[in-house]
């Protein structure tokens, strides 16, 4: 969390009331939280509805089961959290560098009924950027509602989102925010059925300021993309020289995240010994890592054994710097080293 965001965090802690309760400490929270959401709302750059989450797993639920949909299509590299929530939903494949099959995309929606497509701004496991502008103009061109799940996109990232989503799903600790708070960012609440309750009859629960202040504070501070961009370039040609592979090296990517194959060492091997050297990194995405699992987007981009069980996730941050980014890439060779002196 960045130093504004836990101090936005106690400051709401110290003042906390009810928000929905008509008392003066009532009316004053609600006061704070109007003006979080609005704060919120204006550093993505976002003029339409937004309604508090406790996060973009929440959200991403909120709008798929919930939207005025009569059919869902999702792509085969999404969150977890999509697929768990996606039964019956029709699933679009991915080219070899993890971007959304377009002609796939307009075949899907050529069936009945208005047609839901959720689709990640960047994936959570490989960095890849999808098209959001080219998808957007067939969703809309066939009446379809799009969501992005951007709860990995920095504000101001994609005007392309701003310009062309209906429903966007985002998320505060990825933002330097506090757990446990995020959003849905809804164009038009015609969109989604309402269910009671507060955040205008969309969320039930009472609302978390603490968390909505803490997210304001955090979204606020603008993110040195440029650098962070420049680190993982540097790493990847570290990670290249010593015979590495980067996953989804054609594509678009985000800044932030990036995936990494060490061919000859399972991914297992690989945390424990970066872990061992201070340095964190996980297999897939950070939510689903600990099953260790095979990756389900790698499978969607056609990686296969063992080669999808050599790679690992590495993100970048707000506070990640060029000598933590140079212990991970001696520490890189010096594993990968030993794995061909193991071999000859």
């Amino acid at each position: 969390m960045t130093e504004a965001a836990v101090a936005a965090v106690v400051e709401g802690m110290a003042r906390w009331a009810n928000p929905s309760s008509p008392h003066a400490e009532g009316r004053a929270a609600r006061a704070a939280l109007e003006g979080a959401r609005a704060k919120i709302a204006a550093a993505y750059g976002w003029a339409h509805e937004l309604v508090l989450t406790s996060g973009a797993s929440e959200s991403l639920h909120m709008a798929l089961t919930r939207s005025m949909a009569e059919r869902r299509l999702i792509t085969a590299v999404e969150h977890d959290s999509v697929l768990r929530h996606s039964e019956g939903a029709t699933v679009l494949p991915v080219d070899a560098n993890g971007i959304l099959d377009l002609e796939a995309l307009q075949g899907a929606l050529a069936g009945r009924g208005r047609t839901l497509l959720c689709v990640q701004w960047a994936n959570s496991e490989t960095g890849v950027r999808q098209p959001i502008a080219a998808i957007a103009e067939i969703v809309r061109g066939a009446g379809g509602i799009l969501l992005v799940d951007a709860a990995q996109m920095p504000a101001h990232a994609d005007e392309a989102v701003l310009r062309h989503a209906d429903l966007v799903a985002v998320s505060a600790h990825k933002r330097g925010g506090p757990p446990g708070i995020g959003a849905l960012l809804v164009r038009d609440f015609g969109t989604l059925l309402p269910m009671g309750g507060q955040e205008k009859g969309y969320r039930a629960g009472t609302e978390n300021l603490p968390g909505a202040l803490g997210y304001a504070a955090a979204v606020s501070e603008p993110e040195d993309l440029a650098r962070m961009a420049s680190l993982r370039v540097g790493l990847e040609q570290a990670i290249r020289d010593a015979g590495g592979e980067v996953v989804g090296e054609a594509s678009p990517r985000s800044p932030l995240i990036g995936a990494y194959r060490m061919p000859g060492v399972s991914s297992a091997a690989q945390l424990i010994r970066f872990d061992l050297g201070g340095i964190s990194v996980s297999a897939g995405s950070a939510c689903s890592s600990g099953s260790m699992r095979p990756s389900h987007v790698l499978s969607a981009m056609g990686w296969s054994e063992p080669e999808l069980r050599e790679v690992v996730r590495v993100s970048f941050g707000r506070s990640t710097s060029e000598g933590e980014v140079a212990r991970f890439a001696e520490l890189w060779r010096t594993i990968a080293d030993e794995k061909r002196a193991r071999a000859a």
